[in-house]
């Protein structure tokens, strides 16, 4: 049966003729628990999905005090009032009217009681599935700061910002997306600092959402993202709960979505890429340091192998004698084209990568030991592959893991520099670059220049740019999102 052909529809009085069709609407579900009872003379049916609930709290907190009901006129209505009215049962309780709301709040761990005579049931909020502990973050690492990360339960990860961030003007909503899915997605943005604009834009870009599931952030960032391509995303993701807050206090939007053990970030900056946690925790001076360490890093990710083909085939002269002659002594024994050698170890080091990447730990890491043996060792001993285009290589790769965000951009840009630098020489890569950097000056969602502070310069921001002043300076004042609209 099609969801919306059941969607809308109230709720059937006769208890007789609702769990006919709550049976046909199910297909006669294993999970779907139905529960047929009399309490206060009132015929009853309760609802719950296998392995969504707890059974000691649906015991004592629905079960119990349900079955103990005495009422002077048995009714269904009368039934309801006394619940409402008189007992507790469960802090998270609301009221299902239709068999869309029925289905979701069995599914989402509730326990669902429909009585004899009414048109609407009341659903208790008794949850108890096996989900994922709180864990460290794997991707966002750090030193001095908290290693608690978001899991796959939405109302957790709430929860998580929640105890960061305690103030009133904290909102989250949940809403309720996917066809099939009916995935619980809350955004998450502090009041009093984010922009109304683009907090009303957001909420256009989502109703716009028509999907029939929600299983990841990939499926809902491509609708908070410009239409035009954009090399690097203008929406970010983060799995730390302490990120995410300084986000949000600086007039920042977030996304949870039920299943995802990440937030997606809306507007990102690119200078974003290059700061951590850390940042904050270590010295300024040091954090300048190590700040600017992966700006260099990213660049050599990006340019180095391009520009070590481009001057060996084209411009040779920029390289002094000694250098030239090693290189020239290094290269002459390899049997294949400069650059096919560079892209073809690339490749195969993104093979290798996918390979341990996607297979059990315990193999994964065997794949990356063999793979690192066959082009490290016997691909050098073999003539097939010089020693300093492995070297160039394996420094361009490395520098790519001190800005894990980027990878995906990084990885396609470094081939496209590299033959463009092997096909044009310096002016290949030159051209290249242009064509790259108005792509990034002109990637803008929601009116956010996704560069700046730099473009747009914003001198107030860049103190926390291009370099970090302390604290005891930047506590009269932060610096807001809307301050950087254009």
């Amino acid at each position: 049966m099609r969801t919306e052909n059941f969607y809308y529809d109230r709720i059937i009085p006769s208890i007789n003729e609702n769990l006919e069709k709550i049976k046909k609407i199910s297909g006669n579900s294993s999970d779907l628990l139905i529960n047929e009872f009399v309490t206060g003379g009132v015929n009853c049916v309760l609802l719950c999905c296998e392995g969504m609930l707890s059974t000691s709290t649906i015991t004592e907190l629905v079960l119990h005090p349900i079955t103990k009901i005495n009422l002077r006129e048995p009714s269904g209505q009368a039934l309801f009032n006394h619940i409402q009215n008189n007992l507790l049962l469960s802090v998270d309780r609301v009221t299902v009217k239709n068999y869309g709301e029925l289905f979701r709040t069995v599914n989402s761990g509730f326990a669902v009681l429909i009585a004899d005579g009414m048109d609407s049931a009341l659903a208790f909020g008794v949850q108890g599935y096996a989900v994922r502990g709180i864990d460290e973050p794997s991707g966002e690492a750090n030193i001095m700061g908290a290693h608690e990360g978001f899991s796959e339960v939405v109302r957790t990860n709430m929860s998580l910002l929640r105890r960061r961030l305690k103030s009133p003007v904290f909102k989250m909503e949940l809403m309720v997306m996917g066809d099939k899915s009916q995935t619980d997605i809350c955004l998450c943005y502090m009041q009093d600092r984010v922009p109304e604009r683009l907090l009303k834009q957001i909420k256009n870009s989502l109703d716009k959402i028509n999907l029939e599931s929600i299983l990841s952030t990939g499926y809902v960032r491509p609708f908070l993202e410009s239409k035009s391509f954009e090399i690097f995303s203008s929406t970010g993701t983060t799995e730390r709960p302490d990120v995410l807050c300084s986000k949000l206090i600086e007039g920042r939007v977030a996304l949870l979505i039920d299943g995802v053990p990440f937030a997606i970030v809306i507007p990102k900056f690119f200078t974003e890429s290059f700061q951590t946690l850390d940042d904050y925790s270590f010295k300024p001076y040091y954090a300048f340091f190590i700040r600017w360490i992966k700006y260099v890093a990213f660049f050599i990710s990006i340019l180095l192998p391009a520009l070590y083909v481009s001057i060996a085939l084209h411009h040779p002269e920029l390289l002094n004698s000694t250098l030239l002659m090693i290189l020239v002594d290094a290269e002459k024994k390899a049997p294949i084209a400069l650059l096919a050698e560079g892209f073809g170890v690339l490749i195969m080091y993104e093979i290798i990568r996918e390979a341990g990447l996607r297979l059990p730990k315990a193999v994964g890491g065997a794949v990356s030991i063999v793979g690192g043996l066959i082009i490290g060792d016997s691909a050098v001993n073999s003539g097939l592959v010089s020693t300093p285009m492995l070297t160039i290589i394996a420094l361009a790769v490395t520098s790519g893991f001190v800005v894990p965000e980027l990878n995906q951009s990084i990885t396609i840009l470094r081939l496209l520099f590299l033959i463009s630098g092997g096909l044009l020489g310096l002016f290949g890569i030159s051209l290249l670059g242009s064509a790259v950097l108005f792509n990034i000056c002109a990637t803008e969602d929601y009116g956010f220049p996704f560069t700046a502070p730099i473009s747009p310069f914003n001198l107030k921001s860049m103190r926390d740019t291009t370099f970090r002043q302390s604290f005891r300076k930047m506590q009269n004042g932060g610096f807001t999102v809307e301050e950087l609209h254009e």
